[in-house]
């Protein structure tokens, strides 16, 4: 283990690569029988899923997909120990497909069970069925409407369950594929969630939640047997609680809450996040919840998984991030994150025999000793809002006056959490001190938080990040004058309203697949997409149908202050965005360039909404590493 440099003395550069490689174990689970394991690992220059035995190691694991484009990030395993799924897009379109690889003989190509015309994706998968040798899969074969279908995984049949009307409603099916529970919303946006007779499908409403305090959609999930579903709801708390309706009554009952604090939604913004529950493999029910802090925090729901969790625990100081286990629930995967551990660490253990092993996480690249604490922080914003969030800084030197970037994360209705992240690492690693603030409108800070965002684009959600700023400066961690800022999606938004709203309080920024222009972000969405914003676009920005709020977008869209850009700007787009189009892009790097402010631009042909192949991460942090050691005075290896 490498020894942590004294205070006066900053670590080694450490290679761009180390930071961006892919992983060599990610995303481990193991199998139903408990005898296999699978996970993430690089193949052919490529992110892929590998299989081994659970008591052999990855010199004699196979690696049963072989992507050579693009990196694969979900599996799922099926009840048949034969096929193993994967979902993979193209080249970052988003365009995804579900395919099935034969573990009997891994050699052979992928079938691509699920043959979509162009403008259709599968959007979900639940593998775990009562039906056998099927799957379940969300998939818009009519481009707007996601219809819910059961395919059979040996021969591919696929069979409808559920053909929707409104593309802005939703079905819930119970274990079996019957309809159980509706989700419509009403002319305020306002959601009704009802009850579905699984015969005659009528459906009647038995609760109703508030629309903008769900932006992202509601967090709901029928109960195995039937009779309710929990919800999150904030019920009359400022926290997400989690609860659990009665179908027959409509009475709610606190199933976990934490007092002040909030369940943890991010997996509705990708499932490759850490869940907001884990469900028992063997019963369907949910097992624990998760909810934010400085830390997350893993609250038990069942005697089983207490037991199974309080052992875990005593493996790792880490959080708990994923556990899956067989169907018996005695032989268990747990994958453990934290702030300086690149990929985490990773445990089986036997609760049958109390028997741990370290499956991964031993020897960390790059390594933690050289790694720079998270460290939980708190302030007010100007109108007293309590604000979180999270600084960074540079290992062996002075906490004092520093060049700083404002890392700005997307969403905006996600939150930053603690944990490792490699981009933050590798500017501490150059010698800055990192900042990310969950600004209001983020989630996972209660009701108020999340709805004081309305109407505040480029207004008091802005006022939030320079607050965070002056914080650092009057803390005495920052220089002034070497402030940057950074972000992508929304923060890339964030980045260019820094540029213009406030263009003498950042010294350079960089823009990564941002928006500059919410009328064109809203009109070029997939019509999937426009037909669910009721309650965040629409009623936190404006509706694009309405003259008067399509101008005031436009007052609030960078390209329109483009002119008051006087910061070095490094721009990074993917080619393939459906979400951030590439006109984002272009129609900003344009005028720039006539009037001759600096401006990088980075256009990768094989991406989407953010860079997943290593070597366009490593391309874009190289550039990253230049402009602000050119502009703040950061350290460079070039």
């Amino acid at each position: 283990m490498t020894v942590a440099p004294a205070r006066g003395t900053a670590p080694d550069l450490i290679d761009v690569e180390e930071f961006f490689a892919d992983p060599p174990f990610a995303d481990p689970s193991i199998s139903p029988d408990g005898t296999r394991i699978a996970y993430l690992a690089p193949h052919r220059g490529r992110r892929n899923v590998w299989v081994r035995g659970v008591d052999q190691d990855h010199e004699q694991a196979v690696p049963v997909t072989h992507d050579t484009r693009r990196g694969i990030s979900t599996y799922y395993w099926t009840d048949d120990p034969r096929w193993l799924l994967y979902r993979q897009d193209t080249d970052g379109d988003e365009a995804w497909h579900l395919h099935r690889v034969d573990l009997d003989h891994p050699d052979q190509p992928a079938v691509d069970l699920t043959p979509l015309a162009p403008g259709s994706r599968v959007f979900a998968v639940e593998p775990e069925t009562t039906v056998p040798g099927t799957v379940i899969v969300y998939m818009n074969p009519r481009p707007l409407f996601v219809d819910v279908f059961r395919v059979d995984v040996a021969t591919g049949a696929t069979t409808p369950l559920v053909e929707r009307t409104d593309p802005a409603e939703t079905f819930l099916l119970d274990r079996a594929g019957r309809p159980s529970w509706h989700v419509s919303q009403d002319a305020e946006g306002t959601h009704e969630i009802a009850a579905v007779d699984p015969d005659s499908s009528e459906r009647r409403i038995v609760h109703r939640v508030g629309g903008p305090e769900h932006p992202m959609g509601l967090f709901l999930l029928p109960t195995p047997d039937g009779r309710g579903a929990l919800l999150g709801d904030h019920q009359d708390s400022d926290d997400l609680r989690l609860t659990r309706i009665d179908r027959e009554t409509g009475e709610q009952t606190v199933v976990a809450a934490v007092e002040g604090h909030s369940l943890d939604t991010l997996s509705s913004v990708s499932d490759t996040l850490p869940p907001s529950v884990f469900v028992s493999r063997r019963t369907g029910e949910v097992i624990a919840a998760r909810f934010t802090g400085d830390r997350p925090r893993i609250v038990p729901l069942d005697p089983h998984f207490a037991e199974v969790q309080a052992a875990l625990e005593r493996l790792s100081d880490g959080v708990l991030n994923a556990v899956s286990s067989d169907l018996d629930e005695q032989r268990w995967i747990a994958t453990f994150g934290h702030d300086r551990e690149p990929t985490g660490s990773t445990w089986f253990y036997d609760h049958a025999t109390g028997e741990s092993r370290l499956l991964s996480g031993g020897d960390q690249h790059p390594d933690p000793a050289v790694l720079a604490p998270m460290t939980p922080v708190a302030f007010p914003a100007r109108d007293g809002l309590p604000l979180h969030g999270f600084l960074t800084l540079p290992v062996g030197v002075a906490p004092e006056g520093l060049p700083l970037v404002l890392l700005v994360h997307g969403g905006p209705w996600m939150h930053d959490t603690w944990g490792y992240n490699a981009t933050v690492q590798f500017l501490a690693n150059r010698g800055y001190a990192v900042l990310r603030v969950n600004f209001r409108g983020s989630t996972g800070h209660g009701r108020r938080h999340l709805t004081a965002a309305i109407g505040e684009f480029a207004r008091a959600m802005h006022d939030d990040l320079i607050d965070a700023v002056d914080w650092a400066v009057a803390r005495g961690y920052a220089d002034p004058d070497r402030i940057g800022i950074l972000g992508g999606s929304y923060g890339g938004y964030a980045a260019l309203v820094g540029v213009t709203v406030t263009p003498d309080r950042f010294a350079a920024a960089v823009d990564y697949v941002g928006i500059s222009d919410l009328a064109n972000f809203l009109a070029t969405l997939p019509p999937f997409v426009r037909a669910n914003m009721t309650n965040n676009w629409i009623r936190y920005v404006g509706d694009p149908d309405d003259p008067e709020q399509l101008a005031e977008m436009r007052r609030r869209s960078p390209i329109t202050m483009v002119d008051r850009i006087r910061a070095p700007l490094l721009v990074a787009q993917g080619a393939n965005d459906v979400r951030v189009v590439q006109a984002e892009s272009d129609n900003l790097v344009a005028p720039l360039r006539e009037r001759g402010v600096p401006v990088e631009y980075l256009l990768a042909e094989d991406e989407g909404h953010g860079f997943e192949n290593p070597e366009n991460q490593v391309l874009l942090h190289r550039a990253i590493e230049r402009h602000l050691a050119t502009h703040l005075g950061g350290r460079s290896a070039s």
